[in-house]
């Protein structure tokens, strides 16, 4: 069934191949972007579609890093001056004439003349989303908050940046600027070029269609061949199960430090998060009161 969908679908679209240009895995933090990685790198750079190890996703740099602005800005913490690089750095990545992928915290902004990135230079974005109540605890663990509340705070603030001064021995280390859940999302709906939209929520409830969406899409740019056992075989092993029992086998180095300044668990809770036992009514209803028309256009809320 679903290789017959997968057809159909396929004969919908056009395909092109077009050099020289960056795929963004754009997502506001603790969304997906991670699982997405996952089932991309399996899907184009793996032979069976196991994943036994997080190898792969190094396939999928992070853009931005200190390392795709050598030689371009001279203070690695100065949010001012490596605006001005965005497209500079960009133009360099793209010297070489491949399609990429880059994982992305940051948001789609311009701040005077300084664009994040622009059409030269992007091919399309795969834009993660999940429902920002259930962002709150996941934050909280993630970045240390002292508290629910704090973790609302972050998705208010329209200042929120992360990467500064953190791990200094760490490429990551760099400014991220994220601004507030809706203008993070607001902003990446605004690219039409190439645009597929992924809900956390769907990942999880049909795995399988959602994986039917990525493949179509890949397909569009350099039409992809997938057999029907490799499909089964992300599915079996892109969930947070089997990513949290590899984490706890030593084999994922993305996750924070913690206040003891040892790495924590990446993969938390996951799909059994629920947001309507975790946080209070008054969280609740601030997110749903500032956020009511993104989370009504995404579906979660009526």
């Amino acid at each position: 069934m679903l290789k017959e969908q997968l057809l159909i679908s396929l004969n919908q679209y056009f395909c092109y191949i077009v050099p020289n240009m960056i795929i963004w895995i754009a997502s506001y933090p603790k969304s997906g972007n991670t699982w997405i990685r996952s089932i991309i790198s399996l899907l184009l750079f793996s032979k069976d579609g196991i994943m036994q190890n997080f190898d792969l996703l190094n396939s999928i740099d992070q853009y931005p890093l200190r390392k795709h602005f050598l030689d371009l800005v001279k203070n690695y913490n100065d949010p001012i001056e490596i605006q001005k690089k965005w497209i500079p750095s960009q133009k360099i990545i793209n010297q070489d004439k491949k399609i990429r992928f880059f994982k992305t915290h940051h948001i789609f902004c311009k701040y005077g003349n300084n664009a994040f990135t622009d059409n030269s230079n992007t091919l399309g974005v795969i834009h993660v989303v999940r429902d920002p109540r259930n962002l709150v605890t996941s934050l909280k663990h993630h970045w240390s908050l002292k508290s629910h509340e704090d973790a609302k705070k972050k998705l208010f603030d329209i200042q929120t940046m992360t990467g500064l001064k953190i791990r200094p021995d760490k490429e990551y280390s760099f400014p991220v600027m994220i601004s507030s859940w809706n203008n993070h999302y607001n902003a990446w709906k605004k690219v039409k070029k190439n645009y597929l939209l992924i809900r956390y929520e769907d990942l999880i409830n049909d795995p399988e269609k959602e994986l039917n969406r990525i493949i179509v899409y890949l397909h569009n740019i350099n039409k992809l061949k997938i057999d029907k056992k490799k499909i089964d075989n992300i599915l079996k092993t892109t969930t947070f199960e089997n990513f949290k029992k590899l984490e706890d086998k030593g084999l994922f180095n993305e996750a924070n430090l913690g206040q003891n300044n040892k790495l924590k668990s990446f993969f938390n809770v996951g799909p059994n998060q629920n947001w309507t036992k975790l946080i209070n009514k008054a969280i609740k209803n601030e997110i749903e009161k500032n956020f009511y028309a993104e989370m009504k256009e995404l579906g979660y809320i009526n």
